[in-house]
């Protein structure tokens, strides 16, 4: 038998759709304080990842805009030395003209050497600068890849090769 009650505060089913309304809109605000915390700190964490991927960009572009300024810079000074070599070459070919033929040879052989070991030492200046930016790069790759997994499991081969390699030694 259904009762009709005065008022509708006074009907049990209106107190417990009133208590219903109210749990779910406290779970729910809870629930989304929750999820929105979480998507706060994870968009704060991308953020940050962000940053840092840019940072690390910066700092590798400025590695290779010195690399090629260094590559420039010893290739300019390779030129130079080249021009002056070669305007010294001049002087001593026409120094040569006037003596005998034999020591001209010999002035010429010895301009042609300052002029190679020249250009070597610029390329070797040029390759070490590579190198160096190379080692670099290499060193955070590997400090980046390497987890303590791999670095495990890495001394652990070390190790156990160790006694072939004072064998072989």
């Amino acid at each position: 038998m259904e009762h009709h009650y005065e008022h509708f505060w006074l009907d049990p089913k209106f107190w417990v759709a009133v208590s219903f309304v109210l749990f779910v809109l406290l779970v729910g605000k809870m629930a989304w304080t929750r999820i929105t915390g979480m998507l706060d700190a994870r968009g704060a964490r991308i953020q940050a990842d962000l940053a840092e991927a840019a940072r690390l960009r910066a700092e590798a572009e400025a590695l290779r805009q010195q690399a090629v300024a260094d590559r420039a810079a010893a290739l300019a000074e390779a030129e130079d030395m080249i021009a002056r070599a070669r305007a010294e070459a001049g002087r001593v070919a026409e120094a040569a003209a006037l003596e005998a033929e034999q020591a001209a040879k010999r002035r010429e052989r010895m301009a042609l050497d300052r002029i190679a070991a020249a250009e070597a030492g610029a390329l070797a200046d040029v390759r070490n600068a590579a190198a160096e930016v190379a080692v670099t790069a290499a060193r955070e790759v590997l400090a980046e890849s390497m987890d303590a997994e791999r670095d495990a499991a890495l001394i652990d081969r070390a190790v156990a090769d160790l006694p072939r390699a004072l064998r072989a030694a």
